[in-house]
């Protein structure tokens, strides 16, 4: 047995076969990190290194993670949420020598132990989403994060964080915000988001959205997908919003605007999508219609408040694989999706593998960037070179055959003049 398979957490090893498949499904639909792993295999920049990869555990990532192996990386991998590992994929990366430590449904004391067992693995470089593998390394293993090359983070949550450890002082090693990059929210936050919700909340209630209601709590760019998505399957679309621009910007895409307790009155599904907490509480549940659906595509489970569904609900039983019903002493009931987690990815398969596909192009990528420019790097977060982000939408243009216009040297001189 290997020494990936003897120091792993994993559910089943013997599950590794069925996990294979998936992860081959997927490579055939991701042409883009085929390119990049024929690239790493031949160029080998990760050779002598560690990384560790804290993601959503499933074929997607998990490609991501064979690429970066590829690169000649002694590699690890570590769940992100507790709810979103597929544990037949990450026995697949552990048989394929890669070391894990995950499995669905960890309690929040076997998460954070596995977040724990993967720093002891002692990464050079990081890979992260979510903020936990950084917010972990800086709150109880300072001295370790000083040996860190770098990494790179994946979401909007974790950027926030790791911004306000830049600001504080506090980050240690350079971040790439890989997460801000055009070809990371334009496509991965609006088309993957979009589509992968509404497949995770339709495979799990198996009720129509035509002619409903979906309230969509923030506007950003993974708000926008989900807005877009809702309409396209015949629902009426209410957005709710603290952003005065991005409100206006809602309405003029042609969708409803309110505060959210007006929303909460007239709303069938609900969708949270704003990386902050407390965006439906108390005073909208008492106010809901009886068969209200709930569920949040932020990265953490605090935007629909829990604790006070759990305080007003009379009884509380589960109806069906990743949905409870709580009903209220009026006799009204409401429907919280995969315990309020991430729905696209706890309920379902996360977002599109073509999408992905861009996604972790750049993270490959920018890890690379990280790890071959360290000297020049200073601890702090940085954007993905433009050049890489342009390189990684050429490389999508070339797979779907697509060609486009190049400037003549006369247009560039001319739009890098001030004169006529």
């Amino acid at each position: 047995m290997s020494s990936a398979a003897n120091d792993s957490q994993i559910r089943d090893l013997k599950l590794a076969p069925q996990g294979k498949l998936k992860i081959d499904w997927v490579a055939a639909h991701m042409p883009l990190l085929n390119s990049i792993k024929d690239q790493f295999a031949k160029d080998k920049p990760f050779k002598g290194k560690k990384i560790t990869i804290c993601l959503h555990l499933e074929a997607k990532t998990a490609y991501l993670a064979k690429v970066v192996q590829a690169g000649g990386a002694e590699v690890a991998v570590v769940a992100s949420n507790p709810l979103s590992t597929q544990d037949d994929v990450v026995a697949a990366l552990v048989d394929s020598g890669i070391y894990g430590y995950a499995w669905y449904g960890a309690t929040m004391e076997e998460y954070k132990h596995h977040i724990q067992l993967a720093l002891d693995f002692r990464p050079d470089a990081i890979i992260d989403d979510g903020g936990d593998l950084v917010s972990t390394l800086h709150s109880e293993r300072l001295e370790q994060a000083k040996t860190i090359l770098g990494g790179c983070e994946e979401t909007t949550t974790g950027i926030l964080r790791l911004r306000a450890m830049e600001k504080e002082g506090k980050l240690q090693f350079p971040m790439m915000a890989v997460n801000d990059a055009y070809c990371k929210y334009l496509f991965d936050n609006r088309y993957g988001t979009g589509q992968s919700v509404w497949d995770g909340i339709m495979r799990t209630t198996n009720l129509v959205v035509a002619g409903k209601t979906a309230v969509v709590v923030g506007y950003g760019w993974c708000g926008k997908g989900v807005a877009m998505r809702a309409k396209g399957l015949g629902a009426k679309v209410v957005v709710t919003e603290v952003d005065p621009i991005k409100a206006v910007e809602a309405v003029m895409d042609g969708f409803a605007v309110m505060p959210m307790i007006d929303a909460a009155r007239i709303g069938d599904f609900f969708i949270t999508v704003t990386g902050n907490k407390d965006c439906i509480t108390a005073e909208h549940f008492y106010v809901m219609k009886d068969g209200a659906v709930l569920c949040n595509a932020g990265h953490f489970d605090v935007e629909i408040n829990k604790q006070d569904l759990y305080a007003l609900a009379k009884t509380v039983r589960k109806v069906r694989h990743n949905i409870e019903e709580f009903m209220f002493a009026d006799g009204r009931k409401v429907y919280l999706l995969a315990e309020g987690r991430l729905v696209n990815l706890a309920a379902g398969d996360g977002h599109p593998a073509e999408v992905m596909d861009m996604t972790f192009a750049l993270q490959a990528l920018s890890l690379r960037h990280v790890v071959e420019n360290r000297a020049e790097l200073q601890p702090k977060v940085y954007s993905v070179p433009a050049h890489l982000d342009r390189y990684v939408a050429q490389l999508r243009l070339k797979t779907w055959g697509v060609q486009i216009d190049e400037l003549t040297e006369e247009q560039k001189r001319y739009l890098d003049s001030w004169v006529e």
